[in-house]
């Protein structure tokens, strides 16, 4: 029996604080007319001290949980894409696996930079196919301004923080992900990175005090590596599903630079209308700039039912990735029965007091029964 993965829920998250262009420039020697001339952005969202990758992750992921009227406690595989992970390990996954209830998932999480979540698009759908699962839940979330050089002008006017999730469920009608192209080139590593913080350069004064920790990107070489990629990915990704251009409805690109995107459209000579763009208010949110562009796509009526839309994406690796997505839900969504959404809350709920209940009955058994000190001889 052949399964197809159909994308049936979506949802994102975007902190509410605004950075605009003209606060930039209280901050570093820069403006308004400079930034929007150079990468088409006019603000980023900052997430604040309470937010992290993985609430915000989680946000999300309720959201598409609630659009696809979902319960996850049968939802089986998480992954999340992101360079910002909430740490090092355990993975930003399986925090969201436990704050959803979600607990016959397996999780873990995806670095592929920019790319991450069409990366994790394409693994989890090759394995819902395989039927080794039924319903996948995809994040991509960055917290970017955790690892900006807010003094780089370069750089600290490009990111922005946010989240973006879909869920996948298996079907045995045609449609959702039909092909999905995943490359690297690990030569151009150094084009973009975060040098410390791993076992290279781990934490010390030093490696802090010499800006390690901060994001670096030589800008002109990335550049021109994505304007030939996006066109080659996005022209792969609709052969591989045997469909060619004129096929093609909507083109979601990572949101990195407008001159990016204008150079993949002219590449693929799309017309004005077939290529979403929301880079203006979000900056390039890594990770959560495909997935976000996704939800506001769909929210704004640029998708409908039947369309087929690529989405696309190059990052750090350096890595590039294009799913082609035949779009299987009928629009608007309608709203799901209020029991199942008060089920879904109670699970909410009993996953946060069964992690505190854990937490305290480890406490307990640590102190009734205290470790024997080791004895020597």
């Amino acid at each position: 029996m052949t399964l197809y993965a159909h994308i049936v829920g979506w949802g994102k998250f975007a902190p509410a604080k605004v950075l605009t262009n003209d606060d930039l420039s209280q901050m570093v020697d820069t403006s308004d007319e400079w930034i929007q001339a150079r990468t088409g952005i006019r603000e980023r969202r900052i997430a604040s001290e309470q937010e992290t990758t993985a609430s915000m992750s989680i946000a999300a992921a309720r959201e598409a949980l609630r659009v696809a009227d979902a319960d996850p406690a049968k939802v089986d595989l998480i992954i999340v894409g992101t360079v910002t992970p909430e740490h090092l390990f355990p993975s930003t996954a399986c925090l969201v696996q436990d704050a959803l209830g979600a607990r016959q998932a397996a999780a873990f999480d995806l670095s592929a930079g920019c790319s991450g979540f069409v990366y994790a698009l394409g693994i989890a759908s090759h394995a819902i196919e395989a039927g080794a699962y039924e319903m996948a839940l995809v994040i991509g979330a960055e917290t970017l301004s955790r690892i900006v050089d807010w003094t780089d002008r370069r750089t600290c006017v490009l990111f922005g923080d946010g989240a973006g999730a879909v869920v996948l469920r298996a079907s045995k009608h045609p449609g959702g992900v039909l092909s999905s192209i995943l490359g690297a080139d690990g030569s151009g590593g150094e084009l973009l990175m975060l040098p410390g913080g791993g076992s290279r350069f781990p934490s010390t004064p030093e490696s802090v005090l010499n800006g390690m920790h901060h994001l670096h990107m030589d800008g002109r070489r990335v550049y021109r590596f994505a304007t030939k990629i996006m066109v080659r990915a996005t022209r792969q990704a609709l052969e591989q599903a045997n469909l060619s251009l004129q096929d093609l409805s909507l083109l979601i690109p990572h949101q990195a630079n407008q001159r990016i995107i204008e150079s993949a459209a002219r590449g693929l000579k799309l017309e004005d209308g077939k290529v979403f763009i929301n880079l203006d208010r979000y900056g390039n949110t890594s990770s959560a700039s495909i997935p976000m562009a996704l939800c506001e796509a769909v929210e704004s009526g640029h998708v409908k039912r039947d369309d087929t839309l690529v989405l696309v994406g190059f990052g750090a690796g350096l890595t590039w990735a294009a799913a082609t997505v035949r779009w299987s839900v009928p629009l608007p969504v309608a709203t799901p029965p209020r029991w199942r959404v008060a089920v879904r809350w109670a699970r909410y709920r009993w996953a946060a007091i069964r992690r505190r209940a854990l937490s305290a009955l480890w406490w307990l058994i640590e102190r009734l029964f205290p470790p024997k000190p080791d004895r020597k001889g």
